[in-house]
């Protein structure tokens, strides 16, 4: 859960990593045990685990989750709802726009994009990164009809991209967000939201300081790279904190929720005193709830 490898003999490596070192002592803080890797992972099968990722998601504080409906596909994951009760609070579905491709045919993409703010869907997303690269002329023509089809209900849906690393399959210079500059520019009326980042951190912060329908989260980056708080000073050297979101990618394992969280809150406290001095607090309300608020218009 701490590489996107799919090598085997890269699995052992992952022990040596400075997260996954710092992520067994926390756990082994949050649970009560020994801070050992066979502890953690002890005490884990032990436990039941409904309850066990309900204390983990529970401990994120969390008011409201935004859930991807299409990874862990249908069927092999806890569906949002679920996952709404498991952490105590609301949560609302965002629409794969592969996940629709892959189920319903790409010929349906469209009217599910059109349809979905009347589905109760908060967002729209993509991982064309992973797949095709991020420049014009590659991506899919399912993911150009779900975008046309968005923006021609007049209140279109913010689009979420993924961009920078995750899948081991990608090509990674093709998921530099700066390949999104013409997207952006064609669909003025839609905010892309732009995921994950690392390591065009500051290319995503560019971006965000240049367009008004850009904004931009570190899920992934924080909480694998070791040094978070240096990220989220990239990502303010040019972005407005208004245009910065909160965001844990987790997945597959409620451990990932607890920790992006903790160490998102940590990154904040050390980086904002520093950059924004006395509206410190202000800013972290903005990225940690208020950013998320506005752009999902949830309230």
């Amino acid at each position: 859960m701490f590489s996107e490898s799919p090598d085997p003999r890269q699995w052992p490596h992952i022990a040596g990593v400075v997260t996954y070192r710092r992520a067994v002592r926390e756990l082994a803080a949050f649970h009560g045990c020994k801070p050992t890797e066979d502890a953690v992972y002890t005490h884990r099968l032990e436990a039941d685990f409904s309850a066990y990722a309900s204390a983990l998601l529970r401990a994120t504080n969390s008011e409201l989750l935004f859930v991807d409906d299409g990874y862990p596909p249908p069927g092999e994951g806890v569906e949002w709802r679920e996952l709404g009760e498991l952490a105590d609070c609301n949560a609302r579905p965002i629409l794969r726009i592969e996940r629709v491709a892959a189920q319903k045919g790409e010929a349906a993409v469209g009217e599910a994009a059109a349809g979905a703010r009347a589905n109760g869907f908060v967002a729209l997303k993509t991982i064309s990164a992973y797949r095709t690269g991020l420049e014009r002329e590659r991506l899919h023509g399912f993911v150009l009809d779900a975008l046309i089809a968005n923006e021609a209900t007049g209140q279109p849906l913010p689009v979420q991209v993924h961009t920078g690393f995750g899948d081991s399959d990608l090509y990674l210079a093709r998921a530099d967000p700066s390949h999104l500059k013409p997207l952006i520019e064609q669909f003025r009326e839609t905010t892309f939201v732009l995921l994950h980042c690392y390591p065009f951190v500051r290319e995503a912060g560019w971006l965000a300081h240049v367009y008004g329908n850009v904004y931009f989260d570190l899920s992934l980056t924080i909480p694998h790279v070791s040094r978070p708080a240096e990220a989220v000073r990239e990502a303010l050297e040019l972005a407005p904190v208004t245009k910065l979101l909160y965001g844990s990618d987790a997945a597959r394992t409620p451990e990932l929720y607890y920790l992006a969280a903790k160490w998102w809150r940590e990154a904040l406290a050390e980086a904002l005193p520093q950059l924004y001095g006395d509206d410190a607090e202000w800013a972290g309300r903005r990225i940690l709830r208020e950013n998320a608020l506005e752009l999902y218009r949830t309230r």
